[in-house]
């Protein structure tokens, strides 16, 4: 029995993912909930589980393209349907069964997991009066209503070549495999076909190696058990026959600051992903939300002394304290006393809404561009616990593994400018939320201290609100509280 399985609604509404790549391939035998390909949303990359247990009949997109939401991307060969197979099971059917995909409510994920119930068979679609069939979830949710004939085209990313025409599909009978289509070989690489497995590498390298047109299935990894490094994809655009030794010039990454001779003056690089996203939500939250800022400077010598006694600690031992943990802490302290820059605006009922929960988001700049996940209910974190969070949520973030329900819910924002040596800016709200604290730059100039010019720790506090949830007297308020803390870390004692 034939089923497909449609890409689905990753919990976020959003209406369309890039197939990064398989993690299987066509005749290979997989399990319930196996990871079958990694796929980039608007927000994340995100890793999807198969929803059967069979053998992989046919994959009908290749890594790079941009395929809706609804779309068929795998089938399945359930070869048993009358015995139940990993939790997949149904009756005998008449012809390929489709998996629906219908406008639903998402599964959590955390409701989904050890749910084998839901995962039923379809029942015989040949029978009559026979039930529709049921509808098979995921571990991250339902695809779309399948549209009509007619629906856009799917968009192949700039420098991946399908091996298909433009619009058209692989038939049943010719069932193409996965590699570019024949043609001179990119220089730098062996004429050779691609390894069934799927090349090992991380999101920045395999970004690198799309923007360059690199297929990494032709590129050799220099690293721990064959991993494909950033230096292997950029030996991949040299010449064939040189080694870039004793040239004088670095291998080409797109980042030249002046074109050489016969390139282009001008690069277009298309908009997708992450970074189409966040310029979606940064207009719309500009022209949304009437924004105001207010700074402040204040002394953060305090601070840091803190922080340096509390290295030396045993049980902050091996944990990264930074300003920006403080200052994390110092918000979710004032926002006890400043609830109303924990909100957000309700279009459709004119209502404010208050959370009694603080979902702290934290911007983080990452290769594949800005994402702001968010620690649920901050409010609750020691300071440990709270620099924890903060450490395991940049490197996910960095490593292009933030899961999508870490992306949504947040409440109030911070972001570290101070990071990039810059003192104080006017941040963006992010769209939901009220408000958004800019961290400076933390820098040791002449202060006035005790009556006297002394050499202090100084950092510039930025703070930009929604005016029509948030007035002047309140934004300045909670900055000031959190410029309190920061100044006189004893300050929780009476904030707390």
């Amino acid at each position: 029995m034939i089923r497909e399985f449609r890409l689905p609604d990753l919990g976020e509404g959003l209406t369309e993912s890039e197939i990064l790549s398989w993690r299987v391939a066509e005749g290979q035998t997989v399990a319930l909930n196996q990871v079958i390909a990694e796929v980039e949303t608007a927000k994340a990359v995100v890793e999807l589980p198969s929803p059967f247990a069979g053998v992989v009949a046919r994959l009908h997109e290749l890594p790079g393209t941009v395929v809706e939401v609804g779309s068929t991307i795998i089938s399945f060969d359930i070869p048993d349907p009358e015995r139940p197979l990993d939790g997949v099971g149904g009756a005998q059917d008449a012809g390929p069964a489709v998996l629906p995909t219908a406008a639903v409510p998402a599964v959590p994920l955390q409701e989904a997991r050890g749910q084998e119930a839901l995962h039923q068979g379809a029942p015989n679609q040949g029978a009559p009066n026979q039930e529709a069939p049921r509808r098979q979830p995921t571990l991250v949710g339902y695809g779309a209503e399948p549209e009509p004939a007619g629906r856009p085209a799917r968009k192949p990313r700039p420098g991946l070549t399908k091996a298909l025409g433009p619009g058209s599909r692989p038939s049943e009978e010719s069932n193409p495999p996965l590699q570019p289509e024949a043609g001179p070989p990119v220089a730098g690489q062996p004429e050779a076909s691609p390894p069934a497995e799927r090349p090992r590498s991380t999101p920045p390298v395999r970004k690198l190696a799309r923007d360059l047109g690199i297929d990494l299935a032709f590129v050799p990894g220099s690293g721990p058990d064959g991993r494909i490094l950033r230096p292997d994809v950029e030996a991949a655009v040299l010449p064939a026959g040189t080694d870039g030794a004793g040239t004088g010039a670095p291998a080409a990454t797109g980042n030249e600051a002046a074109p050489q001779r016969g390139q282009a003056r001008e690069e277009r690089i298309p908009v997708s992903g992450i970074r189409k996203h966040t310029a979606a939500a940064m207009v719309s939250s500009a022209f949304t939300a009437p924004h105001a800022t207010v700074f402040l400077t204040v002394d953060v010598t305090g601070s840091m002394n803190l922080l340096k006694k509390l290295k030396a600690r045993p049980e902050f031992e091996g944990v990264r304290l930074t300003p920006l943990v403080l200052a994390a802490k110092a918000v979710c302290l004032a926002l006890q006393r400043h609830p109303g820059l924990n909100a957000r605006w309700d279009e459709g009922t004119k209502e404010i809404i208050r959370y009694r929960y603080v979902n702290l988001g934290i911007a983080a700049a990452t290769p594949r561009g800005l994402l702001v996940p968010n620690i649920k209910d901050a409010q609750e974190l020691g300071l440990r616990e709270l620099a924890l969070a903060i450490a395991d949520l940049a490197g996910t973030a960095r490593d292009g593994r933030t899961p999508p329900a870490a992306l949504s819910g947040g409440t109030v924002s911070i972001s570290n400018v101070g990071v990039f040596g810059v003192d104080a800016g006017t941040p963006i709200l992010n769209p939901g939320e009220a408000a958004i604290l800019a961290l400076g730059a933390v820098r040791r100039q002449p202060w006035e201290y005790e009556g006297a010019m002394a050499l202090r720790d100084v950092a510039t506090l930025s703070l930009s609100f929604d005016h029509r949830l948030v007035d002047g007297a309140e934004g300045a308020g909670f900055l000031r509280d959190i410029g309190d803390v920061l100044t006189e870390p004893a300050m929780v004692l009476a904030l707390a």
